[in-house]
């Protein structure tokens, strides 16, 4: 299936794996990558050596084209960018809209560069200062997610730029692909159903708890980091929710200091870290060190298991995802129940 998203990176489907903190890693990426989808190696929870390394893990993995994911509001965005071009990565994602400045060195570079955004009007920045192509995902996506449904946001989108557009958000099948491209879009993008893949990194006994999860156990919560973020119902979840000022402030600590001994970073820089993902929000003092802690409590589930200490994201999917397929039979199933619903649609002669 061609589309503009297809040519535009030089994969064979419009299908991309999103760039998950602790979970899109070499594996998964060259995996997807593999299989004829884009897949989008998380760098964030990364350090520059770790970059680089993974970079060079998954081309000795895959001849394909795949992507990375930066923050592009972190310290070391411009380093980040730089090893990228340095390790002819094919696509830059970023979570956050990039810099005028980071757009224009990666496409000098030859770099396709497709911004994450959850409005209209964000879009409309990106595409006015040259990116290829843009990420548009609504409020049904896993991890820090608006309030506006997909169904709303992919037409807005479509209508205000020429470029590109990915859908993502509540997309785990065939039918979802169609219905985006009737929409106008080029392309999905999926999270929480690579996430629930053979080829996921992610611990067995974490898996099993999104396939139990039935789609009222899929949350949004602000307790973690005051930032709307869509998640599995914990008890962990439930103790932020419930916690006081006092308590939740001594647990962001806790768990600060955890970051610090596995990151190396100072108390500075982790407030410095957390307060650059405000956005503008009204935080207390708990909720910055959750910010910049965030990554810790994720890591705490996703990496080492431990489902009661660490958080879940989750997009609404969980709900409705009942296997663990390999990344290869994933995209043959999602493009052939693409086909036999154009099919269905189009009925030849």
């Amino acid at each position: 299936m061609e589309t503009a998203l297809t040519r535009l990176v030089g994969v064979r489907y419009p299908i991309v794996q999103t760039g998950m903190g602790w979970v899109a890693g070499p594996r998964l990426v060259s995996a997807t990558a593999n299989a004829g989808a884009l897949g989008i190696l998380a760098s964030a929870t990364m350090t520059l050596d770790q970059l680089r390394e993974a970079v060079r893990e998954v081309r000795s993995r895959t001849d394909a084209p795949f992507g990375v994911n930066l923050r592009a509001d972190a310290a070391d965005a411009g380093e980040r960018v730089r090893i990228m071009i340095e390790e002819g990565v094919r696509v830059a994602s970023f979570a956050l809209a990039p810099s005028a400045g980071l757009i224009a060195e990666l496409k000098e570079a030859g770099v396709v560069v497709i911004p994450s955004v959850g409005a209209r009007r964000h879009a409309e920045k990106v595409a006015a200062w040259g990116a290829d192509a843009v990420l548009v995902q609504g409020g049904e996506g896993g991890g820090h997610t608006g309030e506006v449904a997909t169904t709303v946001l992919l037409p807005q989108v479509v209508d205000a730029v020429d470029i590109p557009v990915v859908a993502a958000g509540g997309f785990f099948d065939g039918r979802g692909l169609v219905a985006a491209l009737a929409y106008g879009a080029a392309g999905i993008a999926m999270g929480t159903r690579f996430l629930l893949t053979s080829d996921s990194t992610v611990p067995d006994a974490v898996k099993a708890r999104y396939l139990a999860a039935t789609v009222r156990d899929v949350t949004v919560t602000r307790a973690v980091d005051g930032l709307p973020h869509r998640m599995l119902r914990t008890d962990l979840v439930d103790a932020l929710e419930g916690a006081g000022r006092t308590r939740s402030l001594a647990r962001a600590v806790r768990r600060a200091a955890g970051l610090r001994r596995l990151s190396g970073l100072t108390w500075p820089a982790m407030i410095r870290e957390g307060l650059a993902l405000k956005h503008g929000k009204e935080l207390s003092w708990s909720q910055v060190l959750l910010a910049a802690n965030t990554p810790m409590l994720l890591r705490s589930s996703m990496v080492e298991g431990r489902t009661d200490l660490g958080v879940m994201a989750s997009g609404q999917v969980a709900g409705v995802i009942e296997d663990l397929p390999s990344c290869a039979e994933l995209v043959e199933r999602v493009m052939r129940e693409a086909g036999q619903v154009l099919r269905l649609l189009y009925p030849r002669d």
